[in-house]
């Protein structure tokens, strides 16, 4: 078996080309549209990266399928002189799809993605010259291809990301030592290690003997290869506890695999057909066992809002098990760092992406739950003397979206509403943002770290300035914080604290979660150099150390 013996066939073994699977180009029925696929095929396999090349390339050509099935159905010849066709025919080819579409045949997704992939391989065909004259495409008109406007739209989504709840997530931590029952120890560990690092599948499963390091201050990194992007050898910061996991692993290889250098070892080896530990487990096993795993476990139920009778009410709903997923980690990863506060730019090098877009498709918050969230903080929202504002809820929530859509002019620890200030951005405040003795301030519980830190910047600017010698006493006098202001914003942060304490243990956790999204999600705030307040990740393993 040759490349060459091989590319004149109809279905074709990828080992001939260095590949695993097979790629059928027999649903196409047009000899010069087949032909055209497989020279296609020879010149998009090489450039493809990972070990699923033959499953990619396949993807493309089930596209190619659905427009030989077009030219069949629709044209008198079908399809079979490639010189008459044109526009009509991409036309009906998107009627077609359209109509598969409301059949229930394809999905939306599905129909969008055989248009951009055919998009793609018209595209790519012309650029290898294929409509030459004298090569195989010849003659093929030039509007017979897709424009960007022929891909339809996919409706945003409610949720970007497929992050996990907490809930779910601590429920499924819990249950890991079922997920070693009747398993080797790899496929647990495997698992663990994507919820902790929020690394790809493939990343974890090839993961190197040696990939545990220490970087100049003693703290542990992983070493893992980004083979989707080709970039080898990258370094990721992990918690002690995950490094313990690795070390252990490395002990328990070694005992087992004595005689197996080092340097060929694979830190999650497979027990199939595999004596010496150097062929690492695959991705298609380890998301066998674990979707096995998940619908072995019990009913998971997270809480959620319905409304009974008109009023917002939170019941137990079990949470659909089929949006628990291995690469939903990677999600879950990204999310509960993007809440706790770590910079864009930061948690794009974490997730080690090329461009922030692509990270934001992993955290970015829905309008739907920024709003909820919305609704949750401004219920609870006080002046500047700690009083609550009882105002008419919807008036309250109405103004809050409005402000959010037209962009709030935000203090370091509330909403400034003074006319002069909110005209210049929130850079010309009358009383230099004194706010706790402005008519114009208000606060919400989202704010609470804000307040806190104000405070303890406060008290620590008053000590540095006792301690100061060499200043006249009329610069100390007018850099002091006064007492008075110290005492209002303790009396306000005790006031939010208070009326956080009166809410039931739900609600609490409701306001919390909903302070955390409003805090991502805040944007121009004046920071006046106070200190940045990060919110702690979630722990999903609280029986772990840190």
């Amino acid at each position: 078996m040759t490349p060459e013996s091989e590319r004149r066939k109809d279905v074709w073994d990828l080992l001939a080309f260095g590949q695993t699977g097979w790629l059928y180009f027999t649903k196409i029925s047009q000899p010069w549209l087949r032909e055209a696929a497989k020279q296609w095929a020879l010149d998009d396999m090489p450039r493809r990266r990972g070990s699923s090349v033959g499953t990619a390339v396949q993807a493309h050509i089930r596209a190619l399928n659905r427009l030989s099935e077009s030219l069949r159905l629709q044209r008198p010849d079908r399809g079979e002189h490639l010189t008459l066709l044109g526009r009509d025919d991409i036309v009906a080819y998107l009627n077609r799809m359209a109509y598969l579409e409301q059949q229930g045949t394809v999905t939306l997704k599905t129909r969008r993605e055989h248009c951009v992939d055919l998009r793609r391989m018209l595209t790519r065909m012309r650029a290898m010259s294929l409509t030459r004259p004298g090569r195989l495409l010849h003659g093929l008109a030039d509007d017979f291809a897709l424009g960007v406007d022929d891909v339809p739209a996919v409706p945003d989504e409610d949720e970007v990301g497929h992050d996990l709840p907490v809930e779910v997530m601590q429920a499924l931590c819990a249950h890991l030592p079922w997920l070693e029952q009747g398993h080797e120890r790899e496929i647990r560990l495997a698992v663990e290690l994507v919820i902790d690092t929020g690394r790809r599948p493939v990343e974890i499963c090839r993961l190197a003997f040696d990939c545990l390091e220490r970087d100049e201050a003693g703290k542990p990194v992983l070493v893992y290869d980004n083979f989707k992007s080709h970039r080898y050898g990258r370094r990721l910061p992990i918690a002690e506890a995950t490094a313990g996991l690795i070390t252990a692993q490395q002990d328990r290889l070694r005992a087992k695999y004595p005689d197996t250098p080092p340097g060929r070892l694979k830190l999650l080896p497979t027990s199939y057909r595999c004596l010496d530990g150097t062929r690492p487990i695959s991705v298609a096993r380890l998301q066998a066992l674990h979707r096995a795993w998940v619908e072995s476990l019990p009913q998971l139920r997270v809480p959620t809002k319905v409304e009974v009778d008109g009023q917002p009410v939170t019941h137990l709903l079990e949470f659909d098990k089929n949006k628990i997923f291995l690469y939903a980690y990677r999600h879950t990863y990204a999310q509960r760092h993007a809440d706790a506060g770590v910079p864009p730019d930061i948690l794009q090098q974490l997730m080690d992406h090329d461009e922030a877009v692509t990270t934001q498709q992993y955290y970015r918050v829905g309008e739907q739950r920024r709003r909820e969230a919305v609704e949750r903080v401004t219920a609870m929202q006080f002046d500047r003397h700690g009083n609550r504002v009882w105002r008419t809820v919807k008036a309250l929530l109405d103004t809050e979206r409005l402000r959010r859509a037209v962009g709030e002019v935000a203090v370091p620890y509330g909403l400034c509403s003074e006319p002069s200030n909110v005209a210049a951005g929130g850079h010309d405040c009358p009383v230099r943002f004194r706010c706790v003795g402005c008519g114009h301030f208000s606060t919400d519980v989202s704010y609470l770290p804000d307040l806190e830190a104000y405070l303890a910047d406060l008290l620590r600017n008053r000590e540095r300035l006792v301690a100061v010698v060499e200043a006249d006493a009329w610069a100390k006098a007018e850099a002091m914080p006064s007492d008075e202001e110290i005492r209002r914003v303790r009396r306000l942060i005790n006031r939010v604290k208070d009326s956080v304490n009166e809410l039931s243990e739900q609600e609490r956790t409701e306001i919390e979660q909903a302070t955390a999204l409003v805090r991502r999600a805040r944007n121009n705030v004046v920071h006046l150099g106070l200190p940045a307040v990060r919110q702690p990740l979630v722990d999903f393993r609280p029986d772990r150390t840190s």
